[in-house]
């Protein structure tokens, strides 16, 4: 993987500050946990518009600029299509690297 916020999952992943699943991610999204959601480019229309819709009404940003396949491959469990980092610095990170088009 060259992609540099893939790789910083993994580490996320390590570090126990990520939630996968839906209903888990709206959880700690409705709980202010989640400081970034992730959410997969092919996922389904009704998951993306529930997970989007909460994430916008908390102000948690949202980041689809992977599919599951990545996600997966990311974290190292399959089928991955939502998942919320709860770590504010790895969070901030994510953004950082996203918005510098890493």
């Amino acid at each position: 993987m060259n992609d540099k916020i893939l790789n910083l999952l993994g580490l996320i992943v390590k570090a126990n500050k990520l939630v996968n699943g839906e209903e888990r991610t709206l959880e700690a999204v409705r709980n202010s946990q989640a400081k970034v959601v992730f959410l997969a480019s092919d996922a389904g229309r009704s998951t993306a518009k529930t997970v989007s819709d909460k994430a916008r009404y908390y102000n948690v940003r949202v980041i689809d600029k992977y599919n599951k396949n990545e996600l997966s491959a990311a974290t190292g469990s399959e089928n991955r299509v939502v998942l919320a980092v709860t770590d504010k610095g790895f969070a901030k990170k994510c953004i950082d690297l996203l918005e510098k088009g890493k």
